[in-house]
């Protein structure tokens, strides 16, 4: 896919303004806020969202609004592994008093490509908008609002042994290696998405390129089921690939060939950045989804033996911060 013209003046801004090699070395949060709205996915409601710079060690956190208290232990519901609470048809997080912010994988998978590692997000219901049913929105309003280095070390859990899960065919690995790679297979028993199998990068220019840009998917003949279960209720042809037998039901087709696989990679990214810091490894995942990356996960912080915390490191094919597409703002 060829980028957009605001891609590329982004893009072409960011490598002029470049920060000290070292940066990628640091914890880093928005500069400034920036509000996303949009129709969720699954509710069908409209959601009023706000991205806000932490400070560091803050982590992600989701912060809803549109409660009756501003009492943080039941408002805030930090973007980890251990508060997922449903894995239905997409990632949801709660806390104990049962608040709970779904369809978070898109928005934190466009939060780990661009290397974000605090932020307040506030939202006014109990879903993140789907916006164009990718992270490439998200990418762009982050661009717009710029990303700052803070003056703390970043860290990263590197994967020290193999950790795998498995339930019949669907298989998550997380294994040892430099940077993260992911390699992911899916298999369908339909003609148009078939079987399908990516390798990608997540510090490579392909995934920022083109990963983010693959949309969520589903079939038409499923529709009915869903919206009666109260799933898929924002759902067109404006936020999702629909397939209805072996068509491909949107005016405009595909953004690519494997958009189906590239998809699961997004979807991926956004599950496994609920480490709460970067993944020094690999992952594979064949028929994965949610539930089996959440899995993988907890067998993960399970064994103690299998993972260290270690410093975030200069990585050889690392692109940096300022080459993914978005506004760089120089560490103050």
């Amino acid at each position: 896919m060829r980028k957009t013209e605001f891609e590329t003046i982004i893009l072409e801004t960011a490598r002029r303004k470049a920060r000290p090699q070292d940066a990628a070395t640091l914890q880093s949060t928005l500069s400034s806020s920036v509000a996303i709205n949009g129709v969720g996915l699954h509710s069908g409601e409209m959601i009023y969202m706000t991205l806000r710079p932490a400070s560091a060690d803050t982590g992600v956190i989701f912060r809803r609004t549109d409660l009756e208290t501003s009492e943080i232990s039941v408002t805030d519901i930090p973007a980890t592994y251990a508060h997922v609470v449903d894995t239905m048809m997409s990632t949801v997080i709660g806390n104990e008093a049962g608040t709970r912010v779904g369809t978070i994988e898109h928005l934190m998978a466009a939060v780990s490509a661009m290397q974000i590692d605090n932020l307040i997000i506030e939202i006014s219901g109990a879903e993140v908008p789907v916006l164009d049913g990718s992270s490439v929105i998200f990418v762009e309003k982050i661009s717009q609002a710029g990303i700052v280095s803070l003056k703390a070390p970043r860290k990263a859990i590197r994967i020290l042994k193999p950790v795998v899960v498995e339930d019949g065919l669907k298989r998550a690995a997380l294994l040892p290696g430099e940077g993260f790679r992911l390699g992911f297979e899916i298999e369908f028993n339909n003609p148009v998405i078939g079987r399908q199998a990516i390798e990608a990068d997540l510090y490579d220019d392909f995934f920022s390129d083109d990963i983010l840009h693959a949309r969520t998917f589903g079939f038409f003949k499923d529709v009915e089921a869903l919206q009666a279960a109260g799933l898929a209720r924002g759902a067109s042809l404006d936020n999702a690939v629909v397939i209805d037998g072996e068509r491909i039901l949107n005016a405009d087709g595909l953004r690519f060939e494997n958009e189906f696989v590239r998809h699961k990679v997004l979807d991926a990214v956004g599950d496994l950045s609920l480490s709460g810091a970067p993944l020094i490894g690999r992952y594979e995942g064949v028929r994965s989804g949610h539930a089996m990356n959440n899995r993988v996960l907890r067998a993960l912080f399970a064994d103690a033996s299998a993972w260290e915390l270690v410093d975030f490191p200069q990585l050889k094919a690392q692109v940096s911060r300022d080459s993914l597409p978005r506004m760089a703002v120089p560490a103050e």
